[in-house]
């Protein structure tokens, strides 16, 4: 027979606790100072006061642009009344040159009919009085007062025209027209200062 030895467990010893590693602290946070919160405190004003400034900007300039935008209506509606005005007082002032003038002439030519005859004959002249027959307007008092100064030309014919005023003139062959009413010639006078004075 064999031997039994009996089997002991072996005695488990228990080791002191360890204490765990030091861990490393985090350093306690200090307070800041004085300074760093009055700096901190400033530099958070100075950036609330340009954000402010900006924003303050920014809106200003938008209601700047309405304002001008606003008066730049109000001046042009104020603008376009004037304009037409200014078109109406120059061509009352136009009218009343032309009333003004006619009343001179029509005095000149009362006292001197030649002045009157020279005009004439020059739209004869301009028309062609020898190659064709021609039609001279002319209001029947200004025939009546033109007869003796004008040479009696076989192919131009006299023909009264009540709607002509006194000094107007108006020449009709075929193809050829001209008016030598006072309001025409003053504007062929005002057109030659003009192309002269551009």
């Amino acid at each position: 027979m064999t031997a039994v030895i009996r089997w002991v467990a072996p005695e488990l010893q228990t080791a002191p606790p360890q204490p765990p590693p030091p861990q490393e602290q985090e350093p306690t946070p200090q307070p800041p100072s004085v300074e760093e919160i009055q700096q901190i405190i400033d530099s958070a004003r100075a950036e609330g006061y340009a954000r402010g400034h900006a924003e303050g900007l920014a809106s200003g300039q938008a209601e700047i642009r309405r304002i001008i935008a606003q008066m730049e209506g109000i001046l042009d509606a104020f603008t376009r009344p004037l304009a037409r005005l200014d078109a109406e007082v120059g061509d009352a002032l136009a009218d009343l040159a032309v009333r003004i003038a006619g009343a001179l002439l029509r005095r000149s030519y009362s006292a001197d009919p030649t002045l009157l005859a020279a005009l004439v004959q020059e739209a004869l002249d301009m028309a062609g009085a020898e190659s064709r027959q021609l039609e001279l307007r002319l209001h029947p008092d200004d025939i009546a007062m033109l007869e003796p100064y004008l040479p009696a030309q076989e192919r131009v014919r006299l023909v009264p025209d009540l709607t002509l005023a006194r000094g107007d003139l108006r020449v009709h062959a075929d193809s050829v027209r001209i008016d030598g009413s006072l309001a025409a010639r003053l504007d062929a006078a005002l057109q030659s200062i003009v192309a002269r004075e551009g």
